[in-house]
């Protein structure tokens, strides 16, 4: 599975984006896809994930109610609509794809990574 993570850029708070994260060279649509971020000096964090159907999602607490993960099988494309953004949400996205079809927040469990969107957000 290979993954490419776009849609990244330079926002004012309160703003929107929306990522997209493509997958090709073997199909990742039977596995759970999430998106991690990772900031200046912190580590990667848990910020959405999805099942295989798109049935379940879970969010991390600090982006609830302000961003939507979602995804379209049929064109192996995993979405994270992100809306009120906040300062604090600058960092570089990464989407993955899990091992399994059951949604799951730990980065253990995503052995396949895309390269990375960077996310401003201007205050």
């Amino acid at each position: 599975v290979q993954l490419q993570a776009s849609g990244g850029g330079l926002v004012q708070a309160g703003g929107s984006l929306r990522l997209s994260c493509a997958g090709y060279k073997r199909t990742s649509s039977n596995n759970a896809m999430g998106w991690f971020r990772q900031a200046p000096g912190k580590e990667r964090e848990f910020v959405a994930a999805i099942n295989w159907n798109g049935g379940s999602t879970a969010y991390a607490d600090s982006v609830k109610g302000r961003f939507t993960i979602s995804r379209d099988r049929t064109k192996d494309t995993v979405f994270l609509q992100m809306n009120s953004l906040e300062f604090e949400d600058t960092a570089i996205y990464y989407c993955a794809a899990a091992r399994k079809s059951m949604l799951t927040m730990r980065p253990s469990e995503y052995p396949y990574w895309g390269q990375g969107t960077q996310v401003t957000v201007s205050s």
